[in-house]
């Protein structure tokens, strides 16, 4: 009896263990920097997911297919903002397009780039150096809380933002040529 009771609890401890992993990177990886197109990048940094201080890094590798394709992705794409989050959370659109975020029903929406806190993924700055005198050019950040933000994405690659009121609320921004 008292082999199958020590059975059971490590067989426990591992399910806990392993829902554990799962929960910190789900939470961690929307919150990743930048993915370049043909570039990888490797950043350490702080977790935006449910501010749990765990680092998150991004080692990914994306398109560099050499083709002249012309992308079919669209120059506008619009994003509502609710209590439950981005919809839809994921929006492609080409280079020099323009994503529009709406925020619905009273909620509070202050669109912000990953990497959370520092939010240099998009145009290097850091929130507070891109936000203290105003939205600097091309700084991917909302700046404060509001109802609608507009942003032109000059830049190819995929780009990863939350809601700095909330940060827990995550959505993808994939920029194409």
């Amino acid at each position: 009896m008292q082999n199958s009771t020590l059975v059971w609890i490590i067989i426990a401890a591992l399910v806990i263990l392993g829902g554990g992993w799962y929960f910190l990177n789900n939470q961690s990886a929307p919150a990743g920097g930048q993915e370049e197109v043909g570039e990888t990048e490797n950043e350490d940094s702080d977790n935006a997911g449910a501010g749990l201080g765990a680092s998150a890094g991004a080692d990914v590798m994306v398109g560099g297919g050499g083709g002249t394709e012309e992308s079919a992705a669209p120059m506008n794409a619009s994003v509502a903002y609710s209590s439950t989050g981005f919809s839809p959370s994921t929006v492609t659109v080409k280079v020099g397009g323009t994503v529009t975020w709406s925020a619905q029903g009273g909620s509070q929406m202050w669109v912000a780039s990953a990497q959370h806190p520092t939010h240099t993924a998009y145009d290097g700055t850091t929130l507070q150096e891109h936000c203290g005198t105003g939205a600097a050019s091309g700084a991917f950040d909302q700046c404060a809380s509001g109802t609608s933000y507009s942003f032109t994405f000059n830049k190819a690659g995929t780009w990863r933002y939350h809601n700095h009121s909330n940060s827990s609320h995550f959505g993808t921004v994939i920029v194409e040529e």
